[in-house]
């Protein structure tokens, strides 16, 4: 996993009047929490982000806070606030990291390989399109990647089947299904009764309607 750069002042005014010059001279406030320090308030050029986010690889975006130009803070951007209306930044949270504790993140999940079952006319669900992992900040997977070749219609894979490297666990109490090959049968079924659900809400409005 990839620490990107980025710089951060500390601010010491608090409020929606601060916070609203702040954007207006194109920083976003921000806050910097982890499990051993206080919280910090801090602030981030609104450019300098969008950039990091753009040339981020994946969800999960981890940073080199430079704060007032001093050392740097590692921390993952947990949260984004975006405004409701003019979908602009207002606020972001950064959680630090210690490289040598295991974090909580959510890592994609991508396949490889064409299963004998969709060959066959079956579909791929994937029911789990994320999965929660427990490991040290440099050993976070980008994606986890499942192989689905030898799969046959009706066969799935749980949790307990996912392969991962190194010290990657994925927390989990049940063996939940991440994906399965639904059969052809199956598909037509749902989509017999989404047709049927469909034909029924037109007769309904038909029925509804004033003549």
């Amino acid at each position: 996993m990839d620490f990107l750069n980025i710089n951060a002042n500390t601010r010491t005014t608090k409020g929606n009047g601060p916070a609203r010059a702040l954007r207006r001279q194109g920083q976003i406030p921000a806050i910097l929490y982890g499990p051993d320090n206080a919280p910090t308030p801090i602030a981030v050029n609104t450019h300098d982000l969008e950039l990091l986010l753009k040339s981020s690889p994946s969800g999960q975006i981890f940073v080199n806070l430079a704060i007032d130009n001093g050392g740097e803070r590692k921390a993952l951007l947990k949260e984004l606030q975006r405004h409701p209306v003019s979908g602009q930044y207002i606020h972001a949270d950064f959680y630090e990291v210690a490289m040598d504790r295991k974090i909580r993140v959510r890592v994609p999940v991508t396949t490889r390989g064409k299963s004998h079952g969709v060959e066959m006319g079956g579909m791929l669900q994937i029911i789990r399109r994320e999965l929660e992992v427990l490991c040290l900040p440099n050993d976070i997977p980008e994606t986890i990647e499942i192989d689905i070749t030898g799969l046959d219609m009706g066969e799935s894979i749980h949790v307990e089947d996912v392969p991962l490297a190194g010290e990657v666990e994925i927390p989990h109490e049940v063996n939940f299904t991440v994906l399965t090959i639904l059969s052809g049968r199956k598909v037509e079924e749902e989509a017999v009764e989404e047709g049927e659900e469909v034909e029924l809400e037109e007769t309904e409005e038909a029925e509804a309607a004033p003549e």
